[in-house]
C-alpha cells in the first residue's frame, strides 16, 4: 500500500532529526538546521547538503511538503520571504514519524530488559 508508514522505516538519523524539527511548525531550511542543533543539543549537525539532498527524497516521497508562506512581519521584506522555501510535514509524514517512534520505544524497551539482565561479574 501506497500509504503505509512502515515502508518507509526505519529512517536515517538525518531524516528523524529533519521531521522532528517538522513537527511542531513549518520551517525553512536554516530554520531546520537550527531546530536539529536545539534538539539535539548540539550533538547532531545537519549539514546543507544533508538537508536539501534528504528534503528533495522527503518531498518525492509525499512525506514533506512546501508550504508557501508571507511574511507579515515588518522587518522582513515579501522579496525576502519569497524566496525562502518552508516545509511542513504531510499526513503521511505525521504517520511515518510516529511509526518510527513506535520502533524506536520498542527497541529501547528491548534493550532496557537486557541491560537487566547483564549484571557485571565482579572482581573484573
Amino acid at each position: 500500500m501506497k500509504n503505509d508508514a512502515t515502508q518507509f522505516l526505519p529512517l536515517s538519523a538525518a531524516v528523524l532529526h529533519i521531521l522532528l524539527s517538522l513537527a511542531g511548525e513549518e520551517r525553512h531550511g536554516y530554520g531546520i538546521m537550527q531546530e536539529v542543533a536545539r534538539q539535539s543539543q548540539g550533538r547532531y549537525k545537519l549539514g546543507p547538503g544533508t538537508l536539501y539532498d534528504n528534503l528533495q527524497r522527503l518531498l518525492d516521497q509525499g512525506i514533506v511538503s512546501e508550504a508557501p508562506r508571507v511574511s507579515h512581519e515588518p522587518w522582513v521584506s515579501d522579496k525576502d520571504d519569497a524566496r525562502r522555501r518552508y516545509y511542513k510535514l504531510t499526513p503521511l509524514g505525521r504517520r511515518v514519524l510516529g511509526s518510527e517512534v513506535e520502533r524506536l520505544e520498542q527497541i529501547v524497551c528491548e534493550a532496557k530488559v537486557h541491560l537487566r539482565l547483564v549484571r557485571p561479574v565482579e572482581g573484573l
